[in-house]
């Protein structure tokens, strides 16, 4: 797997040299582009938003909206000294609890890799950890942006997780909630059916189970339908005989598609089968392939 940064640990005198690497697949001040001429939103087509005309890239500079309607514009020599130098460093700064880490802080983890003679220390750090039951805190600067982030141990390795800061996260007065939520009188009876609901449903972690079926739905759609001939040739004007060409393409992807995710018909259905038709029906089908999941980034 990629690693992403290389640094260190550092923590007192310590240093253990480690590399980033993505645990997912997955933002600082909201830059908008303007069109310096005449202040107008410029799209990200680089296309002004009031007059429609295409804007160069000379003409954008970055702005950062004040009042509604009015930009302050910054410039890129101004961002570049704002951004916090990198230390190639994870800066730990203290040790906490992990339980006061509220849930709605964490924002993205990442595997630390211990680099060659890192090894033994990085053991001893994760060690620590989880004899002590701490996890620690610490600022680390990624791509120019500086974080707040914890490291902690998750079986044999260290995790480094973005927090978000505290001044991002909403307060639960945001909600709102009524004394019907925060002082509900709730009989013996009530709760005792409750956990014993919570017991019967309890299970254990398995992620396997866990799959986000939406895409293999719709290819399995894009499939059927091909099958049935429900395809749209779309062409763009001036461009016909490229866009043919891509349709060609993309029509053969189909069709291997729905090959490969027919399945053998039963002995039965082969038997009444028309002759013409009986070998296809005989014949195992290709294994069908799963759609390609989306990369980790």
């Amino acid at each position: 797997m990629r690693t992403l940064w290389k640094g260190a640990i550092s923590f007192g005198l310590v240093h253990i040299p480690v590399g980033l690497v993505s645990a997912t697949s997955q933002e600082g001040v909201d830059f908008d582009w303007l069109d310096k001429r005449t202040m107008d939103p410029v799209g990200y087509k680089r296309i002004n938003k009031v007059t429609g005309k295409e804007v160069t890239k000379e003409n954008i500079v970055k702005g950062v909206a004040f009042e509604k309607g009015r930009y302050v514009v910054i410039s890129e020599e101004e961002i570049r000294a704002a951004h916090p130098d990198s230390t190639q460093t994870i800066d730990i700064f203290a040790f906490v609890d992990s339980a006061q880490i509220p849930l709605v802080n964490i924002d993205t983890p990442y595997y630390l890799a211990p680099q060659k003679r890192g090894e033994k220390v990085y053991a001893l750090l994760r060690h620590t950890l989880v004899d002590t039951g701490k996890v620690a805190l610490a600022h680390v600067v990624i791509r120019t942006t500086q974080h707040l982030a914890a490291v902690m141990p998750v079986d044999s390795a260290l995790v480094l997780v973005l927090l978000r800061w505290p001044a991002e996260v909403r307060s639960l007065d945001t909600l709102e909630l009524t004394e019907a939520v925060t002082k509900v009188t709730l009989s013996k009876s009530e709760r005792d059916m409750a956990k014993r609901l919570v017991k019967d449903m309890s299970a254990d972690w398995q992620p396997d189970e866990y799959v986000d079926t939406f895409q293999d739905q719709i290819m399995q759609l894009v499939e059927t339908k091909a099958r049935e001939g429900k395809i749209e040739s779309v062409e763009t004007p001036g461009d016909a005989d490229e866009q043919k060409s891509a349709d060609v393409i993309d029509l053969t992807e189909l069709l291997k598609r729905s090959l490969n995710s027919k399945k053998p018909r039963a002995a039965e259905s082969a038997k009444t089968a028309a002759p013409n038709k009986k070998k296809a029906a005989e014949a195992p089908a290709p294994k069908r392939r799963s759609p390609a999941r989306k990369k980790a980034t």
